[in-house]
């Protein structure tokens, strides 16, 4: 009997390719990242100070699922809240071969599987000049 192939899974360190477009947030990203616990731990964590907001992307299918999922067990670069807060875990990504930034995983049970919130020192939708529903290409480095 045959083995089904799965998906192959990140395990200690990888880098994953995905693409997702580019959608709006609740718009909650600015008043989470202006937060002065949060805009020092990305500089002391990540290395850059954040650009008020996150920019998002909506993503599915297998290789998400799988990303995801080993976004879920890897360790990160953790965000460590106050009372009160969630507690996040980082990515290092690049978004369409030019903008470094980190994916950001907030440890909430409701967080809709499909988004994907990312912070870059630059605005990354002037940068690059997207729009809601553009194609966005992410490499996502998974530690």
């Amino acid at each position: 009997m045959k083995n089904a192939r799965r998906p192959s899974l990140p395990t200690e360190s990888a880098t994953l390719t995905l693409q997702g477009q580019l959608c709006s947030g609740l718009g909650e990203g600015a008043g989470f990242i202006a937060l002065e616990w949060v805009g020092r731990q990305c500089r002391d964590k990540l290395g850059f100070h954040p650009h008020p907001g996150t920019v998002n992307l909506c993503l599915s299918g297998q290789d998400w699922a799988a990303a995801r999922d080993a976004m879920l067990r890897a360790p990160g670069i953790a965000i460590d809240p106050p009372p009160g807060f969630c507690a996040a875990k980082c990515f290092a990504v690049v978004i369409d071969g030019c903008v470094e930034g980190a994916a950001i995983l907030p440890e909430v049970d409701a967080y809709p599987e499909d988004k994907l919130e990312i912070v870059a020192p630059v605005a990354v939708r002037q940068a690059l000049h997207l729009r809601d529903g553009d194609p966005v290409r992410l490499q996502l480095r998974i530690t």
